[in-house]
């Protein structure tokens, strides 16, 4: 199994590596529109290999994704925050019950019971 797992990442990378070499040429990445670059009066614009721009997007695609899922997942993380306190204070009073009815008894009877 473990060289399937590598064989795979293997492969990955040798198609991101022929991606890469095939797409290698520069070209311009302007951040802004041309009409909103003259009203500002910047035109901030990169030259960059067409593959960083290509790996770029999914990175960003990639993390945002995640970000969204995080997010999305806020009120089941939460849920299962209040369920694992609510199961703490329960055992809690459930050890605590078990001392108030073990409170005459010798200590080796309570320890004794409480096994079963």
């Amino acid at each position: 199994m473990r060289y399937i797992r590598y064989a795979c990442i293997a492969i990955f990378a040798v198609a991101l590596i022929l991606i890469a070499l095939a797409n290698r040429q520069m070209v311009s990445v302007q951040m802004l529109p041309g009409e909103l670059s003259a009203f500002a009066a910047l035109n901030p614009s990169f030259e960059v290999p067409l593959f960083v721009v290509i790996f770029g997007g999914i990175l960003a695609g990639l993390v945002l994704g995640f970000l969204w899922e995080y997010i999305r997942e806020a009120k089941e993380r939460a849920a299962a925050a209040r369920q694992a306190r609510e199961m703490a204070q329960m055992r809690a009073e459930l050890r605590r019950l078990k001392g108030e009815r073990h409170k005459g008894q010798d200590e080796v009877l309570a320890l004794l019971d409480e096994a079963s």
